[in-house]
């Protein structure tokens, strides 16, 4: 928490006009709860943040079976391709303009885990954190990944993911927004697994609702082969957070 907050405070002294913080970090990682934290101990320090979810940004229920539909993993959101991008990119910059940010919530817990929009919220933040589990990735330029083989992906999956590369394009004007980026990485990738399944039980002993079994066996698949692996390593950002099996930080400091 304390890096981060640092760099809230230290961006909102020293540089005049709204900025934003990019939050990359795998499902399940535990960026929703940093957030909260950051939002809290930063209004002590008289600066005021709202961290936003990506995922808030996800197309509308009708909207949202179009843009994915026939995916090999018969997922119903998550990867690149199924959010709002001018949406995310007019509130933004209307926020930038006003000092008022509105923007929508999604509700991951309706429609028996399939999840749909619900209403709007409205903040006056100096500095927003936004959040998702592949902000800055860029397409991957090479057709064939070395990770193709390792995860024994099918022609069909194969196929999807060159779709879910085009669809990348459109959020590089979202990443030129972000002013600084913190990355949490998992020192071994495949811990996103657990940490996901982790999380989805969690909701559905809070709601009563999640992704279960097969649902959730197919939104973990779609986390491991909808992008390379590493297209994450690639990401510009600027500070690094490694986390272990527990999720506890080994390492912390610039990306270099």
């Amino acid at each position: 928490v304390l890096p981060i907050l640092s760099n809230v405070i230290n961006l909102n002294q020293s540089f005049s006009g709204k900025k934003i913080i990019g939050l990359s970090a795998l499902p399940g990682t535990g960026k929703s709860t940093l957030g909260r934290l950051i939002e809290e101990l930063s209004l002590r320090k008289n600066v005021k943040v709202s961290v936003v979810s990506m995922d808030d940004f996800y197309l509308p229920f009708n909207e949202m079976k179009i843009a994915i539909k026939d995916n090999p993993w018969e997922v119903s959101r998550g990867f690149p391709g199924s959010h709002s991008i001018n949406l995310m990119e007019e509130k933004i910059l209307e926020w930038k303009k006003t000092g008022v940010f509105n923007y929508p919530v999604f509700d991951k817990a309706l429609r028996n885990g399939l999840g749909d929009r619900t209403s709007w919220n409205t903040s006056f933040p100096e500095i927003i954190i936004l959040e998702g589990w592949f902000l800055g990735v860029k397409p991957y330029n090479h057709k064939e990944s070395a990770d193709n083989k390792d995860l024994l992906l099918s022609n069909e999956e194969v196929i999807y993911r060159s779709k879910i590369q085009s669809n990348l394009e459109k959020y590089l004007k979202i990443w030129k927004l972000i002013d600084v980026i913190w990355q949490i990485s998992p020192s071994n990738f495949l811990y996103m697994n657990q940490w996901k399944s982790n999380q989805e039980k969690e909701m559905f002993e809070r709601k009563g609702s999640a992704l279960v079994k097969n649902q959730l066996k197919n939104f973990i698949r779609m986390l491991n082969c909808s992008i390379p692996h590493k297209s994450f390593n690639s990401i510009n950002s600027n500070y690094k957070v490694i986390l272990n099996k527990n999720r506890e930080v080994i390492w912390v400091g610039l990306n270099t």
